[in-house]
């Protein structure tokens, strides 16, 4: 059958692209269903996965490939940042743990506060934290991945940023219709 290592090899890398591609559909679902909101139960379960996916990765991760030491953790997100930048540092994984909290307030913020109440949120909260997100997704597929994963990558964070995009345009012309009210 599958040896242990390929096991973990595939159920990090399944959980990781489990947890973007839920994020990319909760984007597009949100952009696609305009001011209306109709869909937004739909994005916030996809953003809720897309959590949960990076939840996952990050149990895996740790278990398959650090057995659970923090240090090993550290000395390999180093290992990769000089590799790829040329500076021996592995701040990066609590860059990740920050991205793993804050979804996870997001997405609970979101199901205390009503399925309504994400299109509620002010413009530059949204802005800043969705910015955030895409960083963090092209950094981890196209500046530290290389072949077919990069330019999925790629693909990805055009999606992404043509999906906010709209977004923000959507709500512009929403806020500058409620003005002239």
């Amino acid at each position: 059958m599958f040896s242990a290592d390929i096991v973990g090899e595939i159920l990090t890398r399944v959980t990781i692209w489990i947890a973007i591609t839920a994020y990319v559909a909760g984007v597009a679902i949100f952009a696609l269903s305009g001011h209306s909101g109709r869909w937004d139960s739909l994005t916030r379960l996809s953003w809720t996965i897309g959590c949960a996916g990076l939840l996952a990765h990050f149990v895996c991760a740790f278990h398959f490939y650090h057995g659970w030491s923090q240090a090993s953790a550290y000395r390999e997100t180093a290992r990769q940042t000089e590799a790829v930048v040329g500076f021996n540092w592995g701040g990066g994984l609590f860059v990740n743990y920050l991205v793993l909290v804050a979804w996870a307030i997001d997405v609970s913020w979101w199901w205390a506060k009503g399925v309504d109440s994400y299109r509620r949120r002010s413009l530059p909260v949204l802005a800043i934290w969705h910015g955030f997100l895409l960083f963090i997704i092209f950094n981890a597929t196209i500046v530290f991945k290389t072949g077919v994963v990069r330019w999925i990558g790629l693909f990805v964070c055009v999606v992404l940023m043509l999906g906010w995009l709209s977004i923000l345009r959507q709500h512009l012309t929403y806020t500058t219709v409620i003005s002239k009210s």
